[in-house]
């Protein structure tokens, strides 16, 4: 499935208030909506880069930092637009064409992304996740979507979940609005009856409203709002929204 840009709103177009009575469904993001992600990403790189010290040793001497591996990311990307979209095979590719550069054995690309991908899945949840996602769960079905690669069911959080759709098993990530279209699909809801949840004005919010949803902004950094990213609820924390939904 190929990706394509999504059109731009007008400006004028001001999302309505929150309508909670048309609520039948939530889609949620993962990565900084449930937790920060990059704390987990980091500790992941430095699990990773021990390895290659003990394993790779050549790819670890010419590679020794993720700003050093920035590069590589990058050829990847221009090689392989095809696979831009999938993080794990992003990720994936990176490493083995870093231990081809150094002369180290391609193969150990596999092994050495399955240990940085474990790693990955250990989460530090927000204080109020849980009981949000509790919350969530007991009233609506709740689907997780996201551009990342985490595993709901690896982080520990499966039972919250109807379905997980992610760009990498998808084929297209937010804000495309088919992602968001098959995510509805999957608890046989209509666009309009689901609220989408999420922490980044463009992907979320702006791919939310491209699908003709409601958007909730996670905006725990109280960033200004733009007119064509206009959400429909605007709150700081997982706790407030649930607030406004009892």
């Amino acid at each position: 499935m190929s990706e394509t840009k999504p059109s731009s709103l007008s400006p004028e177009i001001i999302a309505p208030a929150l309508n909670v009575q048309r609520i039948q469904a939530i889609t949620i993001d993962l990565d900084d909506t449930l937790w920060p992600v990059w704390p987990t990403i980091t500790r992941a790189e430095g699990v990773l880069a021990q390895w290659l010290k003990e394993h790779a040793p050549n790819t670890a001497a010419s590679f020794p930092d993720a700003r050093s591996l920035r590069a590589i990311r990058e050829k990847v990307e221009a090689e392989r637009p095809e696979i831009r979209h999938d993080l794990s095979a992003m990720r994936r590719e990176s490493i083995r064409e870093a231990l081809t550069q150094s002369g180290d054995d391609p193969a150990l690309a596999d092994p050495a992304f399955e240990l940085f991908f474990a790693e990955r899945q250990r989460v530090d949840l927000f204080d109020d996740a849980l009981a949000a996602l509790e919350f969530l769960a007991a009233r609506y079905p709740v689907v997780a979507l996201s551009n990342g690669n985490a595993d709901i069911h690896r982080v520990g959080i499966g039972r919250y979940f109807k379905g997980a759709f992610s760009a990498s098993q998808f084929g297209v990530g937010k804000p495309d609005a088919r992602i968001f279209h098959a995510a509805a699909a999957s608890v046989h809801a209509q666009p309009e009856a689901v609220l989408h949840v999420g922490d980044d004005a463009h992907l979320d919010v702006f791919g939310a409203l491209q699908a003709g949803m409601q958007a909730a902004w996670i905006n725990m950094q109280v960033q200004p709002v733009e007119p064509e990213r206009q959400p429909h609820v605007n709150v700081q924390s997982l706790t407030q929204l649930c607030d406004l939904l009892r």
